[in-house]
């Protein structure tokens, strides 16, 4: 770690003091200035290990600040400051927290419900971390009103893009005075900030009481899931079509699943509908879907961004739920999902998965 040597001049209830020249930690420092630090030692007699103290007491009780994970997938956040502590919880890649002190090349964080330590290495720090803040943070409009209407520019009296229900949840792309872009299906639109509540969500911390609390609901809704497919299969004498879309990787009920979904390609399209036949929206299709392997699912596109458990984009198999802003749809292998995407093209495929950025990808089977 670099070492240097400052002159630091500081300001605390409305009065300044001034450091000494000395050698201090790079990053102590920079928590130091980012944090302020306040002292009541006689500068003009205080040794240099009495102000290198002082410094390190700034970082460890005065300094609040943003920190970021900056790792591959996740780091261990532990009860101490070394490798041999116990793990509390895990810092996932673009999580957000807050730096408390520095203890020998660790960061002391919370994030979350998640208090320990990290090393240093793994997270950015300060003016860094404010940087890229933005960037990690994701801005969601939530719809408040029954119908939402989506424009083409930022004023009410634009023609209308596409519709949204309550209670959807959208993706910020811009934001004026007055209105947010936000995307769905049809593209990107605008809509008053009167109809939307706003929010900028962060991925934080998770303990290691509640990865199991996860990982036990995400067993137990995949294990009902596979018993309601099967009293379903059991009870019902109606054949599936026997045709597999894709290269037929996964499981058997996800490859069911997206054959019996691309049945009812070229089928229309109705906003807050759930017939395959005579007409869905897209959460609708999805339902409706599912509803025949009698797994019961939310008719919204944002609630199934919470159902089965999340598996990455590059995992994903037949039968998955690829989740988008404002939009859902099935996932048929092949880089392809069949979903319900618009009046103008009804119930349809695209490919490839990413023509919209993807916001989850959720596994029932």
């Amino acid at each position: 770690m670099a070492i240097r040597k400052v002159l630091v001049l500081c300001l605390t209830a409305g009065a300044f003091f001034l450091i000494r020249p000395m050698t201090a930690d790079a990053a102590q420092i920079d928590l130091a200035l980012a944090g302020g630090i306040s002292s009541s030692f006689n500068e003009a007699t205080a040794s240099d290990s009495e102000m290198a103290d002082a410094l390190d007491q700034a970082v460890k009780n005065n300094y609040t600040g943003m920190c970021i994970a900056q790792v591959s997938d996740y780091v261990n956040v532990r009860s101490e400051a070394n490798e041999e502590s116990e793990v509390v919880g895990k810092l996932y890649d673009k999580s957000v927290g807050t730096v408390e002190g520095e203890e020998n090349g660790w960061y002391r964080i919370t994030s979350g419900n998640v208090t320990g330590y990290v090393k240093s290495e793994y997270v950015i720090i300060a003016s860094d971390a404010a940087s890229v803040a933005e960037q990690v943070g994701t801005r969601v409009a939530t719809v408040t009103t029954e119908t939402l209407r989506v424009r083409q520019d930022a004023t009410t009296d634009s023609a209308i893009l596409g519709l949204i229900p309550m209670g959807e949840e959208l993706t910020v792309t811009d934001e004026t005075d007055g209105f947010v872009k936000v995307s769905i299906e049809e593209g990107d639109g605008w809509v008053s900030k009167d109809f939307v509540e706003l929010r900028t969500d962060y991925v934080y911390a998770e303990s290691k009481e509640e990865e199991e609390a996860r990982l036990a609901k995400e067993a137990a809704a995949k294990e009902a899931a596979h018993a309601a497919a099967a009293a379903k299969a059991k009870s019902s004498s109606k054949s599936e079509s026997s045709a597999v879309v894709g290269t037929g990787a996964g499981s058997a009920s996800g490859n069911s699943v997206a054959s019996f979904a691309s049945q009812f390609v070229g089928n229309p399209y109705v906003y807050g509908g759930t017939s395959l036949t005579n007409g869905a929206d897209c959460s609708g299709f999805v339902m409706s879907v599912y509803a025949n392997f009698g797994v019961s699912l939310p008719h919204s596109s944002s609630a199934l961004r919470s159902v089965g458990y999340g598996v990455s984009l590059a995992d994903a198999q037949p039968g998955d739920i690829i989740c988008y802003s404002g939009h859902v749809g099935i996932y048929v292998g092949n880089n392809t999902i069949v979903h319900a995407s618009t009046a103008a093209t009804g119930i349809k495929f695209t490919s490839p998965v990413t023509y919209k950025n993807v916001l989850a990808v959720r596994r029932v089977f």
